[in-house]
């Protein structure tokens, strides 16, 4: 059944029961001047309720916001949080389940689209993306309390009382003009110049999270970000074929490290000839090695977690450092990866000479010079600030000017691409390659389609043969 408020053009369409495996909900959805809204309820009885306020409305003639798909009465009797208010809630409620990363991803994406919503406010101003960023999307620095309840430190306390102040409610930080400020200013680095599709992915999927939290509280009747038109940059995840080192190019850099830094001679070699993520490397301990006994065979390594670092403010401790299931993996998940000959080595020449950390880590970060150590046992997992600095120095040493100013394994990461581009150019099958990597099939071979090379002569042959030519 449906009624039909010719004046102001509201519809009200009859309630939808959905049986899902865990509950059972109902949902209400009506049209408003050609805009459809949507409020699902755990019982058939509120949805009735609400159903029939919609209904006595619009048969009175009684005026809707085309806003909050309300009659206007209802939503003033009803005033909302302000966005703020929401924006901080929405934070507390992910807080103890997302991983220090997550934690971090949310505040900025939040406080990127906060800062819009302030007419007439300089994003830039540090004190303001500062209160944001560490204690008002922060629900470790805030103490657990919510921000209503809590007092925030003295360097912050007039920049978050004139935002609290300014806040808009929810209803006016997500209507049409005020979302596409939103949206611009996250594709928008402070400088002025386009921000990463990476982040602005990121950051809009932050904003996202924090509407479809007030569509579950009832604050919006749905996602305003579903109704906009809004064409974002285009999302490139396709590997650069041209920072894919060749094999004598990833040795005669592994070889400059072992001058440079000898500690992370190996740790270099995990990523190249294992395609480890760095912080997959980071969490290797002794306890996950099988090296053969007789030179030239292959060995394994199994992965059964990774060690990000996110900053102190983000873990639920005082370390800046977090360790973490394995990525896209359950927290009990375990990938087993080969190790050439070569990684075999250089492992064996990295325990020979370096002794593990705490609980029996490969990779730490060791006091003396060049990563000598002198004074075990090292509880801190290995340093990527240095990681970064010595891949460099190693850059520099190895490359020509061209290659060193090109992209050219511009980053230790590169590393993992140039094993991956390998192993698929080598003609292992995707599934395995997919398997080793930690990938899924279908992300393997849209990441790295520009990276495999050389097989279309092959291929032609396979045709032909095929076709009995």
């Amino acid at each position: 059944m449906a009624t039909d408020n010719g004046e102001f053009d509201v519809r009200v369409w009859s309630i939808s029961k959905y049986a899902g495996s865990r509950r059972t909900t109902y949902t209400v959805r009506w049209r408003v001047r050609g805009q459809r809204f949507q409020r699902t309820f755990t019982t058939v009885k509120l949805a009735e309720s609400f159903r029939a306020v919609l209904l006595v409305a619009a048969r009175r003639g009684e005026e809707f916001s085309v806003a909050t798909g309300l009659p206007k009465a209802l939503a003033e009797q009803t005033p909302q949080r302000s966005w703020l208010v929401h924006a901080s809630a929405f934070v507390d409620s992910k807080w103890s389940r997302a991983s220090a990363r997550h934690r971090k991803g949310l505040a900025e994406g939040l406080m990127t689209a906060t800062l819009a919503l302030y007419p007439g406010r300089d994003p830039a101003r540090t004190i303001d993306r500062r209160a944001l960023l560490h204690w008002v999307f922060n629900t470790g620095a805030r103490g657990g309390q919510a921000l209503e309840d809590a007092a925030p430190p003295e360097e912050y306390e007039a920049s978050v009382s004139r935002l609290r102040r300014l806040s808009p409610s929810i209803a006016d930080a997500t209507d049409a003009v005020n979302l596409r400020k939103v949206l611009e200013a996250l594709g928008t680095n402070l400088d002025g110049s386009p921000a990463s599709p990476s982040t602005m992915r990121r950051k809009r999927s932050a904003l996202y999270s924090a509407l479809d939290f007030a569509v579950e509280l009832g604050e919006l009747p749905t996602n305003p970000l579903d109704r906009l038109k809004w064409r974002s940059s285009v999302t490139d995840d396709v590997v650069d074929r041209r920072v894919v080192v060749n094999p004598r190019q990833a040795r005669d850099l592994l070889a400059a490290v072992g001058r440079i830094y000898p500690s992370l001679e190996a740790f270099f070699a995990c990523m190249y000839f294992a395609a480890m993520r760095p912080a997959e490397v980071r969490h290797l301990t002794v306890h996950d090695l099988t090296l053969p006994d007789s030179p030239g065979e292959w060995g394994s390594l199994r992965l059964t977690g990774s060690t990000q670092t996110s900053g102190a403010l983000w873990t639920d401790g005082e370390k800046p450092t977090e360790d973490r299931q394995l990525k896209h993996r359950s927290a009990k998940a375990v990938r087993t990866v080969p190790a050439a000959p070569e990684l075999v080595d250089a492992l064996r020449r990295h325990l020979a000479a370096f002794s593990p950390g705490t609980g029996g880590r490969l990779f730490v970060t060791r006091a003396g010079r060049a990563g000598v150590p002198v004074a075990p046992p090292f509880a801190s997992p290995q340093s990527m600030g240095i990681v970064y600095r010595v891949w460099d120095l190693a850059r520099r040493e190895v490359l020509s000017d061209a290659d060193y100013a090109s992209p050219l394994a511009k980053r230790p990461y590169d590393l993992r691409h140039a094993a991956v581009s390998l192993w698929l150019n080598a003609g292992v099958p995707a599934v395995q390659v997919a398997e080793w990597a930690g990938h899924s099939v279908n992300v393997l071979l849209r990441v790295y389609a520009s990276c495999i090379v050389g097989q279309e002569e092959s291929a032609r042959k396979r045709i032909h043969d095929a076709l009995g030519s």
